[in-house]
């Protein structure tokens, strides 16, 4: 085990001085004694003596105003709201942030007083705050429509077979299309040029075509203006975003602990118009459009398999960073850009999606200002996944084990009734079915309410293909490739 020197200090964000005389061996004692460089670092930067730049930007004593546009209708609702506006109270104690807003989805994403919940949008000035778009960077929603109707049963036995779900890379590259492996290429090529991105080539072609685990979906249905088939995709920039988010975090965290010590570490920053903040941006924009590829790069093996020709498409992000006019960086964490031309590529439409037995609207753009621009992602959670199977247990009358296998059944049958679903490992997850999120009639109503977005058409539902649980995880044995099949 290495010494810490003082170079490990200042590499840790820390301002060298007389005080790394004490610091070195309290450091090297706390690592003997098995600490963790994390706890190392947090008790540095407690006896730490700089007042060049204590307090140069002080953490605000007081919240800022923000718009709401959520409405509790029952118990638990008022309950979880009352939690997101804690959240966002402390949240903008941040000094970088100059407005919010929190979308009818909110719910809270972390146990820590001021984290950003799923349905907040802040604009931040100068200021890249990876903690508010997440490690999942860039999750998002994709739809292709078809030429042709396809049963749902044959679009999702071809959809098990041209995606890939679950942790890790996909298993077999061959199948990605010929057509892509170019556009894939000239996207890794770019990495070299980017301290964020050098060396994660690997991870951005064997996670290509891939949909991770949780609620990432494949959704099938049929549009309700024309009933023409499509499928929709939900997911994110797989290892390749989570590991841009690991070393974004990174910098930020030493960035915030020199110029504003009293921020907490999840609430950290990047200097916008430095040379890491310039990096960084221009990595999301490769992010971005590596995971807008995965999801057409799936959509179009679907339709190779179908035999069946794509003859229109729409994509748009959450969990992301944008640039307006003002100059201010607006993170969406969940919510979803729903202002005119937010991207060079914007089509004037935004997917939200609700749950698997509800239909996906298809909006249009309305620019409400107050809102920042932006719409919910989806319907959110009022309970958190645990909460909720520990509910669906006591209504079954089952003890601590938890729901039997048959009531998993029971309870998937009453949900999706008339619905093709499935579930990529073979295994329901109740912590997945419709009444573990917010109402959706209700989502929408407030959607509708509020300005936030004018729904224009909707994807019906026929069927999905859900990531859930991912079993072997715990038992760290994953199942043979054709297992979902």
């Amino acid at each position: 085990m290495s010494n810490i020197s003082g170079k490990t200090l200042v590499s840790w964000g820390l301002e060298p001085g007389a005080w790394f005389k004490d610091a070195l061996p309290l450091a090297n004692q706390m690592r003997t004694e098995g600490k963790t460089d994390r706890q190392i670092i947090d008790h540095l930067f407690t006896l730490r003596v700089m007042p060049s730049v204590v307090d140069q930007v002080p953490l605000r004593t007081n919240s800022i105003p923000f718009s709401r546009f959520i409405e509790p209708e029952s118990e638990d609702e008022i309950l979880n709201t009352a939690s997101v506006i804690a959240h966002m109270d402390a949240l903008l104690r941040t000094p970088t942030i100059v407005k919010a807003a929190v979308m009818p989805d909110a719910c809270p994403s972390g146990s820590a007083l001021g984290t950003i919940p799923v349905g907040g949008v802040v604009a931040t000035e100068n200021a890249i705050h990876p903690g508010f778009h997440s490690a999942d960077i860039c999750c998002s929603v994709a739809m292709s429509v078809f030429k042709r109707k396809t049963g749902v049963a044959d679009t999702l036995t071809a959809a098990m077979k041209a995606t890939h779900f679950g942790p890790g890379a996909r298993p077999n590259n061959k199948d990605i299309p010929s057509a892509f492996t170019p556009l894939l290429g000239k996207i890794v090529h770019s990495f070299d040029s980017n301290p964020f991105l050098r060396g994660l080539e690997d991870i951005a072609v064997e996670h290509f075509m891939t949909q991770g685990d949780g609620n990432h979906f494949l959704f099938a249905g049929e549009l309700e203006s024309s009933g023409q088939m499509a499928i929709v995709t939900h997911h994110g920039s797989r290892g390749l975003g989570a590991q841009l988010y690991k070393r974004g975090k990174r910098v930020a965290e030493k960035h915030t602990r020199i110029v504003a010590p009293r921020v907490p570490l999840h609430n950290a920053w990047i200097d916008a118009n430095s040379e890491d903040g310039i990096a960084y941006w221009q990595a999301l924009q490769v992010i971005r459009v590596w995971t807008k590829l995965n999801h057409f790069g799936i959509h179009h093996l679907i339709s190779h398999y179908l035999g069946n020709q794509i003859i229109n498409q729409v994509w748009n992000e959450h969990n992301f960073v944008f640039r307006r006019n003002d100059g201010l960086y607006y993170h969406g964490k969940g919510a979803t850009p729903a202002y005119d031309g937010y991207a060079v590529d914007d089509q004037g439409l935004t997917l939200i999606p609700l749950n698997m037995a509800q239909p996906i609207l298809v909006t249009k753009h309305v620019n409400n200002e107050d809102a920042l621009g932006f719409a919910p992602h989806g319907a959110g959670r009022n309970l958190s996944r645990t909460a909720h199977l520990k509910r669906l247990a006591a209504e079954y009358g089952s003890d601590d084990r938890g729901l039997s296998p048959r009531d998993v059944s029971l309870q998937m049958a009453k949900e999706t009734a008339g619905l093709d679903v499935r579930f990529y490992t073979g295994f329901a997850d109740p912590s997945e079915f419709p009444s573990a999120y917010k109402n959706a009639d209700q989502v929408q109503a407030q959607i509708t309410k509020f300005g936030l977005a004018e729904v224009v058409d909707r994807v019906l539902p026929r069927g999905s293909i859900m990531a859930g649980e991912m079993k072997w995880q715990r038992s760290k044995k994953k199942p043979k490739a054709d297992a979902a099949v």
